[in-house]
């Protein structure tokens, strides 16, 4: 592919040198509903040589049930931790109610794009300092320690944003950037991701992800995220486990922070 279609796909902010190429595996929705899946995938992708993952974890998934009150999954968070893993905030409940007089562009977003999980889509600085400081908290609490939020959807206000950085968050990602919080620093990086909604999403997903993948091939960073559900879906399921083998071959997978942090011993360009 010519440098001006991978220029369109991944945009035009600042890339870093390329002195190492990255891998960065993310694993979304992580809460006691979907342990069981995010279990296999993490031991799935540990056999292909995928030892850290991101874990995004979701407080209280839907208000269906907090994190801190499932003792088993708790310990298995704190088991990932030492094994390397990295805990990222994913929003707090994964869920925005629908409002009054809608127009077209707010309900294709958050009902078509995500369905009502667009929690940070729209938020205020208060209301977005106030659940991310409790997740962060609770988050502390279970003796986990997350440097990231990542909004469900990667859909994050400009005031929800402002209220990361009032909290301290290290960095933020959004589907086509990953922001340094700290040093105010955005890189284009589009991420890899599927819709398994639909027989005719999973389609288009494999045939968007197959031409994003070679598009990326020489990209400093290659983001791959993962849902639990893409692992009930074979054809979905191997086409990650494709790609993310033939990654390995030229990248070394690490975890959002590891990379961010990398990133900060590399001169600002002028």
């Amino acid at each position: 592919m010519r440098s001006s279609s991978l220029a369109r796909l991944t945009g035009s902010r600042y890339r870093p040198p390329v002195s190492e190429r990255a891998l960065v595996v993310s694993l979304h929705d992580v809460s006691p509903l979907t342990h069981q899946a995010c279990e296999r995938i993490i031991g799935e992708l540990a056999s292909m040589g995928v030892p850290r993952v991101s874990l995004l974890v979701i407080p209280d998934h839907h208000g269906r049930g907090h994190f801190l009150q499932a003792s088993e999954f708790c310990l298995w968070l704190q088991a990932c931790a030492g094994q390397g893993h990295e805990m990222v905030t994913h929003g707090y409940f994964h869920r925005r109610a629908r409002r009054e007089k809608e127009d077209l562009v707010q309900r294709m977003i958050t009902r078509v794009y995500t369905a009502d999980e667009g929690e940070f889509y729209d938020l205020d600085r208060t209301r977005a300092a106030e659940l991310v400081s409790r997740a962060n908290s609770e988050l502390r609490q279970a003796s986990l320690q997350p440097h990231g939020f990542i909004a469900p959807a990667w859909l994050l206000s400009g005031d929800a944003e402002s209220a990361l950085r009032q909290e301290g968050c290290e960095y933020t990602t959004r589907l086509k950037t990953v922001t340094d919080l700290q040093s105010d620093r955005t890189y284009d990086s589009q991420s890899l991701c599927w819709s398994v909604r639909a027989a005719w999403r999973r389609a288009v997903s494999r045939a968007w992800n197959a031409a994003l993948y070679q598009a990326l091939r020489q990209a400093p960073l290659l983001r791959i995220s993962i849902h639990p559900v893409d692992i009930e879906h074979p054809s979905i399921w191997n086409q990650i486990r494709r790609l993310i083998a033939d990654a390995l071959n030229s990248r070394r997978p690490m975890t959002y922070f590891e990379w961010i942090t990398a990133q900060r011993s590399n001169p600002v360009p002028a």
